[in-house]
């Protein structure tokens, strides 16, 4: 995941800002997630040659598949941050590269707190997006953020432990800013429109782990099955 030219200066200067800090959970629970993965032992599938698997069912399994969809969104909006679409603004060049800064820093406390347990990095597939194009970069920008809200949405029940779940309501909290923000900046004031919420509830709408990952893999050379929740990459 780390291909790009500015990649090393963003590792320097993030791994110094916690993310714990940031997310507002302690030390202490960031250390307890760390341990406990290292003591658990998983029954992993074989995953797909080309791939890997997210495991047994349990707490590290969800972290995973969060821990993969921000590195896919990091990949991303490392892209966008190193190769500028034609005319972007200053105003759009700062709150993308926020954006970038916020998904890395999710992507490595993942990597940090599953420790032995966390999968490989990913190697993803931008090959299908014009990253020249606003319209191309924003479409796709939206796409990854309304996925990863919908993910976190559809996967949260799964989470057992109550810290687990405090940190990935933390996350999507701010998952679900990025998505309201590249909303507007597509269409103004279609930042909760009917196709992420549900008009009759007012709610977020949520995806299984299936319909997400069909989704991203689109996007990953490392195909991501999870065979425990009824999905094996093609």
């Amino acid at each position: 995941m780390k291909t790009e030219p500015e990649e090393s200066l963003l590792q320097a200067n993030m791994a110094r800002r916690s993310f714990l800090r940031y997310a507002g959970v302690g030390i202490a629970s960031a250390g307890l997630l760390a341990t406990a993965a290292c003591k658990k032992d998983h029954n992993t599938p074989t995953p797909p040659a080309n791939g890997i698997d997210l495991g047994a069912k349990d707490d590290f399994a969800i972290l995973n598949y969060a821990y993969a969809l921000e590195q896919l969104e990091a990949a991303f909006y490392l892209q966008v941050a190193a190769t500028p679409y034609s005319g972007i603004s200053a105003a759009e060049t700062a709150l993308l590269t926020d954006i970038r800064d916020h998904e890395v820093l999710h992507r490595e406390f993942f990597k940090a707190a599953l420790g032995v347990k966390a999968i490989k990095d990913l190697t993803p597939d931008f090959s299908s997006i014009d990253f020249s194009s606003r319209d191309k970069v924003l479409a796709a920008a939206k796409a990854f953020e309304d996925t990863g809200v919908t993910a976190y949405d559809g996967a949260g029940y799964l989470i057992a432990d109550a810290k687990y779940l405090l940190i990935a309501g933390k996350i999507v909290s701010v998952e679900a800013r990025h998505a309201a923000l590249i909303s507007n900046l597509i269409l103004p004031g279609s930042f909760a429109a009917s196709d992420v919420n549900d008009p009759a509830t007012s709610l977020n709408k949520s995806a299984t782990i299936p319909e997400v990952l069909k989704i991203a893999n689109m996007f990953l050379k490392t195909k991501v099955s999870a065979v425990n929740y009824g999905y094996t990459a093609s």
